[in-house]
This record gives structure tokens, C-alpha cells and sequence, in this order.
């Protein structure tokens, strides 16, 4: 089946979205929204209204300001933007809004069945999404619930059978539930597929076709993704109609305010040089505060605690932590008792932490899609950071994709007096990997001469827990507005 699509391009990103092209198979037109919006010019129920501005926002971002109206007129919806801008509420505001008739105060588990759903690929972004859902949807009706795999079913079964309208779930967890007879789609209207490009990396295609195949046929759906790679768009051509197409940033592209650079540094040496650039940041007045990514579960963890030795407040997230494990180091963090958080990519999507100042890899993504979501966990709704990238001679095709998919080139500068470095050699002398691998991190060392990279820590699928109740983190930040003056 082909699809026409209606195109809204920015490729500029936020700061010059105010003027996107609309462009449909036939014909083109320019756009000229009002060169200053709020969300009470998308018509919102005033209740909605309200709980914004409680967040302390009131002008959309540029996903915000072209998606909504299309949700809220009902078309299906590909929407395209870099991590950080919103995407989130850009679903999330006008669900509550197109299922709002459906609220009732009633107790009976029938007045409430899931009208919206919303799949996401992992926990964290499940948890993110859903404290939006109630936040937003707080001074009404509505029923907003969340469910993952990795914990016991009982309580999940119990919110379920009460009855909810918004559904956020991660696929396994859902199909469970499905099985057990306590979920029922046949009323979804509305149908989000959050993050799809990371839900087909992690093998969900199966269970999305599962899980579509028992939402009715006449529902809206709206496909939401960093980036549109050609397996996407296919997906798109099978489960959208007629979908229009809003992209507010350049593909494969980091945001403008991540100051991203480069630092030479043979792999056994990475950890000290790690401590040597948050002692410069300290000395420079800037926050110790930083997201550390590695490639492998492992690694994650020794690095963790070898930070640890070196005096830094480190704590690591990854696959093998339960999500209490998870739960405790990242309210941990969020509070500034942890200073270094350590992660594999399970913390590269879904995991929102406002004003994050830096975001450190110690290893190169084997993925290069992957950096641009490691990078994006800074920098994020408007704010600046800084993306710092230690590399090793052995990662040099790593380095190469990653500028190939971005488009440019990144800087390389040596690393803050005292630290341990490596000269960047010229590219011809990247060859091959050194003899020996000495760094005890590189649990999985890359290997140039491989045919394909892929990701080592696929970031769990499994899910967990249930009902909102998250640590109070910043939520407003997902929504990805700009702080009213």
C-alpha cells in the first residue's frame, strides 16, 4: 500500500522553525504560523491549559506547535525531531484533549477502557511518558496508567481492572497482560509508537504487529521518532494513512546548544582522563554533573566503581540492575548525591533530567544513531551542555561513521593540563587495533576489521512496574516548552 504524505520541513531546527514549508505530493505552499504561539491557541480544554502553566510553561516548541494541530484534526502523524524538543507532549496534549469527552467520574471499570495507547521500547521511556500523562491530565477524569516488565504483575492486574483510558506499555509487558485477559484494545482510538526506530532495533516488530492487529482498524496513529530511516518509513506505509509528515530538525543531527568535542585518548587511559576533565570543569566553575556512556553491562559497572576510588560520586545504570536498582541510582542522581551516572544505552532514550550539563562517552557507540541519542540527553529544551568524546585509535571508523551520519566534522582538542592524552595521529595510522587492549572497561573492545558494529547492550526490553508513580524529576522538561518569562 502507498501512502500519500503531507511534509512540514524545518530543517534548521528551533531556532528557525517558525517558518516550516508544507509540501504534499502534488503541490507546495508556505506556512507562516504567528511568530509568537501558546498552547491556549491550540484550543486546549482550559483544564489542560492549567496544568501546563503549572509546569511553568506557555509557548510550545517547534514539534509542539506543528503536531498538535494535525493530532487534534485527526490525521496520522510521522513526527520527526532531535532528542529534547518536546516530542512527548507533542502526543501527549492532544490525546488528553481528543479523549477528554470520554472522562467520567464514574467507579465502574466500564466508564474507563483504554482509549489511548502509547508503546515505547523501554522502561525509562515508558515511566517519562506516562508522568506526563498525569501531569497533564491531573485537573481531569481521566484514568493515565503505566506498565513494563521486570516486576510482579499484581498491581499492574489490579490499576488495569479498574479501568484506565491512557495505556502506556512497553510491548512484551502489554502482550502479557493481553494474555492474561486483563488488557482489551478493542476501544483504542488513538495508537503512539514512541521511539520506533528504537522499538525495530530491539527486535519489537512482531509483537507490534501482535499487539495492532487487536486495535480497531479505524483508529488515528502517530509515529514518533528521532529518526526516519528507511525501515521507518516502510513501518509507516503499513500501519499509517495518508500520514502527515512534520520534521523540526535536521535528520541525524545533535541540538545546536550541545557543544560537542573530541579528546584523543588510548583506551587504558580513559578513566583517568574522565577524572581529569571533571577536575577541569570543577576549576572552570562548571557542575561535575554528568551522564558517563559505555558500550557493555560490565564495563558499566567497573567503571562505576573505579570512579568511586578516584574520589567521584559515580553510580551505574544498565540492563542487569533491577528497576528498584535503577529507581534508587537515578533519584540519587536527579538529587546531586551521585555526580558521575554511568550507563549503557539503556539510559540513551527515555531518560530526562533537565539542565544536564555534560554527557561524557567513554566509548563510541557501535551504533552511530546511538551517539546522537547519548548526546541528546544534554542540551535538552533550550538549555546548553557540553558532549564530550573520548577516543581511542582503535574506534577511528566508529569516529568516521558517526561524522558521516551527522554530516560534519567534530572538533579535536587535547585534553585539560595534567590529563593523560593521546595525540591524534594521522587517519592513515588507524589501521588496525593496537596489540593489546589493556583498558579493563573494554569488556567488548571494538575491532576495525569487523564487516558490521552493532550495539552490545540492547538496553533491556524487558519491563516493569505499573501506576505513576515516579520520583518527582522535573516532567516539565519532557514537555519541552520554554520557561515563561
Amino acid at each position: 500500500m502507498t501512502n500519500t504524505a503531507t511534509e512540514i520541513n524545518s530543517s534548521t531546527g528551533v531556532s528557525e522553525a517558525a517558518n516550516p514549508s508544507v509540501t504534499d505530493t502534488d503541490t507546495a505552499a508556505t506556512a507562516s504560523p504567528p511568530a509568537t504561539i501558546t498552547f491556549a491557541d491550540f484550543g486546549l480544554d482550559p483544564k489542560i491549559q492549567k496544568a501546563v502553566l503549572e509546569q511553568g510553561y506557555n509557548t510550545p516548541t517547534p514539534i509542539q506547535a506543528q503536531s498538535i494541530p494535525h493530532v487534534l484534526a485527526g490525521s496520522d502523524l510521522m513526527g520527526a525531531a532531535q532528542t529534547g524538543t518536546g516530542k512527548t507532549a507533542a502526543f501527549v496534549l492532544p490525546i488528553i484533549q481528543k479523549i477528554l469527552r470520554h472522562a467520567s467520574n464514574s467507579a465502574s471499570p466500564a466508564r474507563h477502557p483504554i482509549r489511548a495507547l502509547v508503546l515505547t521500547p523501554t522502561r525509562e521511556l515508558a515511566v517519562q511518558v506516562a508522568e506526563n500523562a498525569a501531569n497533564y491530565s491531573k485537573h481531569t477524569d481521566l484514568r493515565a496508567a503505566v506498565v513494563y516488565g521486570g516486576v510482579d504483575m499484581k498491581e499492574q492486574v489490579g490499576i488495569l481492572r479498574n479501568g484506565v483510558e491512557i495505556l502506556i506499555a512497553t510491548p512484551g509487558r502489554l502482550l502479557d497482560h493481553i494474555g492474561s485477559k486483563v488488557a482489551n484494545l478493542s476501544q483504542v482510538e488513538i495508537l503512539v509508537l514512541d521511539e520506533a526506530d528504537r522499538m525495530l532495533d530491539m527486535g519489537f516488530l512482531p509483537d507490534l504487529q501482535r499487539i495492532i492487529d487487536l486495535i480497531p482498524a479505524q483508529r488515528q496513529t502517530l509515529l514518533f521518532s528521532a529518526t526516519f530511516s528507511p525501515e521507518i518509513k516502510k513501518l509507516a506505509q503499513s500501519y499509517l494513512r495518508t500520514p502527515v509528515t512534520v520534521e523540526v530538525a535536521r535528520q541525524n543531527a545533535a541540538a545546536d546548544t550541545v557543544k560537542q568535542v573530541v579528546h584523543m585518548v588510548s583506551s587504558a587511559d580513559k578513566q583517568r582522563a574522565i577524572v581529569k576533565v571533571l577536575e577541569a570543569r570543577t576549576r572552570a566553575g562548571l557542575s561535575r554533573q554528568c551522564i558517563i556512556f559505555t558500550n557493555s553491562r560490565l564495563g558499566c559497572a567497573k567503571l562505576s566503581r573505579a570512579l568511586e576510588r578516584d574520589g567521584i560520586k559515580a553510580g551505574a545504570i544498565h540492563g542487569d540492575k533491577s528497576q528498584g536498582e535503577r529507581t534508587l541510582t537515578l533519584d540519587a542522581f536527579k538529587s546531586g548525591a551521585i555526580e558521575a551516572l554511568v550507563a549503557t544505552d539503556v539510559a540513551a532514550r527515555g531518560l530526562d533530567i533537565p539542565d544536564m550539563p555534560c554527557v561524557i562517552n567513554h566509548e563510541l557507540p557501535y551504533n552511530a544513531e546511538d551517539f546522537i541519542h547519548r548526546i541528546g540527553r544534554t542540551g535538552r529544551a533550550g538549555s546548553k551542555g557540553d558532549a564530550i568524546a573520548l577516543v581511542d585509535a582503535s574506534e577511528k571508523r566508529l569516529l568516521d561513521d558517526i561524522e558521516k551520519l551527522m554530516k560534519r566534522k567534530l572538533d579535536v582538542k587535547p585534553l585539560p593540563e595534567g590529563a593523560p592524552s593521546q595525540s591524534r595521529p594521522s587517519f592513515s595510522s588507524y589501521g588496525s587495533a593496537p596489540a593489546k587492549m589493556s583498558d579493563p572497561f573494554f569488556y567488548k573492545p571494538y575491532e576495525p576489521s569487523a564487516s558490521t558494529a552493532s550495539t552490545t547492550d540492547p538496553a533491556k526490553p524487558e519491563e516493569k512496574k505499573v501506576g505513576i508513580t515516579p520520583a518527582k524529576p522535573a516532567v516539565g522538561a519532557l514537555l519541552g516548552g520554554f520557561k515563561k518569562k
